[in-house]
């Protein structure tokens, strides 16, 4: 983790500070010879990374392990689970997709003032906030956005490696930003029933510019077809 840190310029006198440990202690076990299965992992990562990259990120934990087999490369799969774990690196499940809405039962919902009529009469009047997802060489990157439907432009979005309620609140909060949004201007946001868009956070802050908030069903926002302008 210092070594991480390290690269992306924090010293290691203040990175040892704020983990609680000793920077003598660190330079000393950077003096120590690496050990053999430390030695082997920096040897089999590569191997691992060039056929993960040559199934174009599809390869989980058994067939990377048997692709490597096929090449004289014999290693364990826990090894391969272990390194691909490091890497941050995981094959494509055939049948499984990831779900970025998650709706919460116990959590009061507004009513749904569009009734899918995604139209508006003006920039401003109805927004629809949605969130996706993209695989990266990093692991999985969650997109929120924030899309005005009268000019079917996206006015605010934002980017996390997680799906908590700051993701969609940021993009929000991009989107009032950008658009100059003033306190009871008739706006409504419409979105699913996701857990974020009806968290407590959100709504309140919905609720302090005096926007209408609308929410549909659970595929609301991620299956409507948007009609060119």
């Amino acid at each position: 983790m210092i070594e991480h840190l390290k690269d992306k310029g924090l010293g290691v006198g203040s990175t040892c500070r704020v983990l609680g440990l000793s920077e003598s202690a660190y330079y000393a076990r950077r003096k120590r010879p690496k050990s053999a299965r430390r030695l082997r992992d920096e040897q089999m990562m590569p191997l691992i990374e060039q056929v993960h990259a040559e199934s174009g990120g599809t390869y989980g934990v058994r067939r990377i392990t048997r692709a490597l087999r096929r090449k004289g490369v014999l290693v364990a799969r826990c090894t391969v689970e272990r390194l691909m774990r490091e890497l941050g690196l995981e094959g494509v499940i055939r049948g499984q997709r990831r779900r970025t809405t998650v709706p919460e039962p116990s959590a009061p919902r507004p009513p749904d003032l569009v009734d899918r009529d995604f139209t508006a009469s003006h920039p401003d009047h109805l927004w629809v906030a949605d969130m996706t997802y993209v695989r990266t060489w990093s692991g999985w990157a969650y997109v929120a956005f924030v899309l005005d439907v009268y000019s079917r432009m996206i006015v605010g979005w934002q980017v996390a490696n997680h799906m908590r309620t700051e993701l969609p609140l940021d993009a929000l909060e991009m989107a009032l930003w950008r658009r100059r949004i003033k306190k009871d201007s008739g706006l409504i946001h419409h979105s699913d029933r996701g857990s974020q868009y009806v968290s407590i956070r959100y709504t309140e802050r919905l609720s302090e510019i005096g926007a209408s908030a609308s929410v549909g069903s659970v595929a609301d926002a991620t299956t409507t077809r948007w009609p060119r302008p």
